[in-house]
């Protein structure tokens, strides 16, 4: 057996942290000397020591590796761990993601004057059409796209005709801002007939008067163009009237570059 100095060489785990794993029955010495207290390791140790390093380097927390231990032997169980660790890990990548998007833009935009009054609002009428439109809650802004892929999924057997322009529209539903299950509905203007789908609903759309900013790039840009259609709103004694909504005129599914994506942004009004 190996005393608690040489293990530590051995596992590249410090002596301190072998100590906490003991004291937690993560990893219990083999044996120790009730007279000097010292604690003893024997090799095959070494297996767990790694898996607990292996496990740790995954990001799961120490009580969770106590579980997936005693889980070892049972491969559909760490299957299950693990995948949904891998879920997590996915999550925040994006979030990390879309931080380095902001530092970047932060970046660039140091020392440089920056208005959002650059934006140009135009007050326009987006007009009635017929369309194709799916309503769902969805986890995040960010899975927008599941509802498209279930969009053209549903509606292949029918060989949608869409209109030109063809309106390719997000509209967001709930009343604030949402961290997860928000309401968005998605809807394409078609011409013809069509029979309704398990998610697909066919109908008429009126005519919107809305304040539009077109923006070019990727999404970081519409916080502020929120910010400049307020406050234009405000100065020209108008009124938001029902939920803002994007046209895609180039969107991610089109071009997977987004310096090149074009977004008419658009927020229903009235005279106040």
């Amino acid at each position: 057996m190996f005393r608690i100095g040489e293990f530590s060489r051995l596992s590249f785990i410090s002596m301190r942290m072998l100590r906490h794993y003991h004291d937690i029955g993560l990893l219990i010495p083999a044996q120790i000397d009730s007279a000097t207290g010292y604690r003893y390791y024997t090799a095959a140790q070494l297996l767990t020591a790694r898996r607990i390093q292996a496990l740790r380097g995954m990001g799961f927390s120490l009580g969770t590796i106590g579980d997936l231990l005693r889980d070892a032997q049972d491969p559909d169980a760490l299957r299950e761990r693990f995948t949904q660790r891998k879920r997590e890990l996915v999550v925040q990548l994006e979030q990390m993601n879309g931080q380095l998007s902001l530092l970047d833009s932060a970046l660039t935009q140091l020392g440089k004057e920056v208005s959002i009054m650059s934006f140009d609002i135009l007050v326009k009428e987006i007009p009635a059409r017929q369309v194709g439109a799916l309503r769902k809650i969805i986890p995040s802004y960010q899975q927008e796209g599941e509802l498209w892929s279930l969009f053209y999924q549903e509606s292949a057997p029918q060989h949608l005709q869409f209109a030109s322009p063809c309106y390719a529209i997000a509209t967001f539903y709930d009343e604030g801002f949402q961290e997860e299950n928000v309401d968005v509905e998605i809807q394409q203007a078609v011409v013809g007939s069509y029979q309704d789908t398990a998610h697909i609903r066919f109908r008429q759309e009126p005519a919107q008067q809305v304040a539009s900013v077109t923006i070019r790039g990727a999404y970081e840009q519409v916080s502020d163009v929120c910010t400049a259609v307020a406050l234009w709103v405000e100065k020209n004694s108008y009124r938001f009237c029902g939920p803002m909504f994007n046209i895609y005129v180039v969107s991610p599914a089109q071009d997977p570059n987004p310096d090149n994506w074009v977004t008419e942004v658009c927020f229903p009004i009235q005279k106040a």
